[in-house]
């Protein structure tokens, strides 16, 4: 059965049919923060997605890294009151001019918070595998429907004409596949993460370029990946990885997703990665890629440019939140599109005061004893 499709009026970033669009702002390279109230330029962390208008290069992209809504590398020079924010995995921008937090601390034992959840914790592992129990159903509902009713159902992937308030899909034909990130999707990248928590380390590309050429011992999957991409071939559905690692270290990715128990993945067949179409790490050409071979029943990742390249047009904080619960959208999820929690890294990271409290969720303690 195909995603239901809706239009919606007119409102704060999402015009009806129209997709939102912003100018692109200059970046503090020391922070992923929100310079000038537009949505911040993403990490290019391989795990992200950002669409092509915020493409950096080498240089530019060199030291730059979210870590739980701060670079690791001025991480200690912030308040305790703005890391503390970390813990719910938001950002908070610095010199924002609402009040200041109460004083809490960002990591326990040292240890980044949001690394304490995805990689450390029972709630990140029962997260997942909740989310892998519901793809593989609604596969399986999506393959009898395909078969009992006769008919060929939409694909997960949106149209080239598509938009966050008219989100159009594709057609589907060929053979049903998932597709699926890799990056904390299917994948732990944990010996990397504990590189940087321990060195207090901001991204560097080369450091993952070598990352990238290592055996994999240090990774491991994504709890209930495994299980989940062995039912889907069972059913006869093919699992195709698009991620944002390189193309040039192809060979080493298909080694590490295969020790993973994640594979066969085969380059260019079942992986499609970064340098495989234009767009840099925008997603959607590859996508369009796939979908012309597949009938891609299901998108799965843990940043929204997994879904759709839509996402990273310059939406600032609320509006992306506001795209992702609307009308529109929200039925896509859980329905065609499943996402996976991620609070160390990404797009999700951003937002000052104002984003993230607006004034009418605000409560002040009348017991707070005053100075």
């Amino acid at each position: 059965m195909g995603f239901p499709t809706f239009r919606i009026p007119a409102q704060a970033g999402i015009q009806g049919g129209e997709a939102p669009t912003s100018a692109p702002v200059a970046l503090d390279p020391r922070l992923r923060g929100d310079t000038g109230g537009a949505f911040p330029q993403p990490s290019r962390h391989p795990g992200l997605d950002p669409g092509s208008r915020y493409l950096l290069t080498a240089e530019e992209e060199a030291g730059l890294r979210i870590k739980s809504g701060v670079t690791m590398g001025v991480a200690r020079a912030l308040t305790l009151a703005t890391a503390a924010f970390a813990l719910s995995g938001c950002v908070v921008a610095v010199g924002n001019q609402s009040p200041a937090a109460p004083v809490a601390p960002a990591t326990v034992a040292g240890v980044p918070a949001g690394m304490q959840y995805l990689y450390g914790s029972g709630e990140a592992a029962a997260a997942s595998r909740q989310a892998y129990s519901a793809l593989v159903r609604y596969v399986q509902q999506y393959q009898r429907d395909r078969t009992t009713l006769r008919r060929m159902p939409l694909s997960a992937v949106l149209a080239p004409d598509a938009t966050l308030a008219m989100p159009k899909q594709l057609a589907c034909t060929g053979k049903a596949a998932v597709v699926f990130d890799v990056d904390e999707t299917v994948l732990l990248n944990t010996g990397y993460e504990y590189s940087d928590a321990r060195g207090g380390l901001s991204y560097d590309a080369a450091r993952w370029e070598r990352w990238e050429r290592s055996d994999g011992r240090a990774t491991r999957a994504v709890p209930g990946a495994v299980e989940g991409l062995a039912a889907l071939r069972a059913a006869g559905v093919t699992v195709v990885f698009n991620t944002n690692r390189n193309a040039a270290t192809a060979q080493y990715t298909e080694n590490v997703l295969n020790r993973a128990g994640l594979g066969p993945a085969k380059h260019g067949e079942t992986l499609f990665l970064k340098g495989d179409a234009p767009g840099g790490s925008g997603k959607d050409a590859r996508r369009a890629l796939i979908a012309a071979k597949y009938c891609v029943v299901a998108l799965v990742g843990d940043q929204l440019g997994d879904f759709s390249d839509l996402f990273n047009a310059g939406l600032k904080p609320a509006e992306r939140r506001a795209a992702a619960d609307s009308p529109a959208i929200a039925p896509l999820w859980g329905n065609g599109w499943f996402v996976l929690p991620n609070p160390v890294y990404g797009t999700a990271l951003a937002g000052d005061y104002d984003d993230v409290f607006p004034n009418d969720l605000r409560w002040s303690d009348p017991g707070a004893r005053k100075e």
